[in-house]
């Protein structure tokens, strides 16, 4: 049985179709440059509201996490409807001027969202006194390119907005203006994102060798062993808010009642974030001596932007057995003893390394991440781009709202 073989026309197929953008839009100049042109009209903000839910806040929150790095502009995420957590956010606004308001939704009328933008517009009528006709100084919608409430808001009140290409789902929409408008603001250097997921993500498609169809062939044997959950773990802080991205990404995709011929299979790979060292103190018992249902992706880094020398005279054990060692180090060390035990252990152990979290790095991990689900789906024999099982709750909202 011949894996690439197998599955590489199929995972081709899926991705050059009409309906599947996210590898192909990153060829789409348009995306990047009409971002490009909207922060430069609003660079000087210091304040910046990123307003959406699930993917259209996710994948901008993971980004700014791992690369941000202009100190210049502060990040408040709007993304959930507690309105404690929202009334904190807006109580950060000292000067209205230095506030600017970016509003996610590729439908247009995602209940949560719109509700967040109808107590922003609120506040910046009833007090900050910000008529109709000047919001455009301190609102950018980003939504679909022709249809939906908040396109036919664009309209209305001559809003600038940027666009949720049509082919590219919210999980897997990191990679254009929903993410980009935030990051240029953070300082990070969204044509090397571009320019390297593109590059590698033609890369793990065409080569026989490539590692992603080795994961997802390892992956497929760990399944028909009983293996049921994915364990992300980076050992970096900053890679922290990545975990959070992919388990909506692989939970979304890959957990299906039904497969591609209408069977109830109820198939997935649950996700579980964890991030190392920090969850070797508190999951990793679970993990090694819990229920073997469970993969792991070991994520390595193997250079920091700093380090800090432990060096120190203090004559006890613990000291001294840290004194020739750098804090780098300690997390290499961290990281290659938990990666041991576990193989001892006959845990199924995926390694991956990047030499430093960079645009480069970040935009080649993004996209393997999000062409293993793909060809999962393939795997699985289940359509990865819909998600039918939100639907019904959705429904039921609205029943409810509709009764107030």
């Amino acid at each position: 049985f011949n894996f690439f073989e197998s599955y590489q026309n199929k995972l081709k197929t899926t991705i050059n179709s009409e309906e599947i953008g996210f590898l192909s839009t990153l060829g789409e100049e348009r995306y990047l440059e009409s971002t490009k042109k909207v922060h430069q009209k609003f660079k000087s903000k210091k304040l910046f509201f990123h307003v959406g839910i699930g993917g259209s806040s996710l994948g901008p929150e993971m980004l700014l996490n791992a690369l941000g790095k202009n100190d210049h502009t502060h990040f408040e995420y709007i993304n959930n409807v507690d309105p404690d957590a929202i009334e904190d956010s807006l109580s950060k606004i000292s000067n209205i001027e230095d506030s600017l308001f970016y509003i996610v939704s590729k439908s247009g009328g995602t209940a949560e969202t719109i509700a967040s933008l109808i107590v922003i517009m609120n506040l910046l009528s009833s007090k900050f006194e910000i008529s109709p006709n000047k919001l455009k100084d301190y609102i950018v919608l980003c939504t679909d390119e022709k249809k939906g409430d908040l396109r036919k808001l664009v309209s209305d009140l001559n809003l600038d907005s940027l666009i949720v290409p049509k082919d590219v789902g919210g999980r897997f929409s990191v990679l254009t203006p929903v993410g980009f408008f935030p990051a240029l603001f953070a300082g990070i250097d969204c044509d090397m994102l571009v320019k390297s997921a593109a590059q590698y993500g033609e890369e793990l498609i065409n080569s026989q060798n490539s590692e992603l169809f080795k994961c997802a062939s390892s992956l497929s044997s760990h399944i028909n062993n009983g293996i049921t959950q994915t364990v992300l773990m980076p050992y970096s802080s900053k890679l922290k808010n990545f975990t959070s991205w992919f388990v909506q990404l692989w939970a979304e995709s890959l957990g299906k009642k039904e497969n591609l011929s209408g069977e109830i299979v109820h198939t997935g790979l649950t996700p579980i974030s964890a991030y190392g060292s920090t969850d070797q103190h508190s999951q990793m018992q679970l993990f090694m001596d819990g229920p073997r249902d469970k993969a792991f992706f070991l994520l390595n880094v193997q250079n920091f932007g700093r380090d800090f020398n432990l060096a120190n005279k203090i004559d006890l054990p613990s000291f001294q057995l840290l004194s020739k060692s750098t804090m780098s180090e300690l997390m290499q060390a961290e990281y290659i003893g938990a990666k041991k035990a576990m193989s001892e252990n006959n845990l199924p152990v995926i390694s991956i390394s990047m030499d430093s979290i960079n645009e480069k790095s970040l935009g080649q991990l993004i996209i393997y991440f999000e062409l293993l689900t793909a060809l999962m789906g393939e795997v699985l024999e289940i359509n990865p781009f819909d998600q039918p099982g939100v639907e019904q709750g959705k429904v039921y909202t609205k029943q409810i709202l509709s009764k107030n």
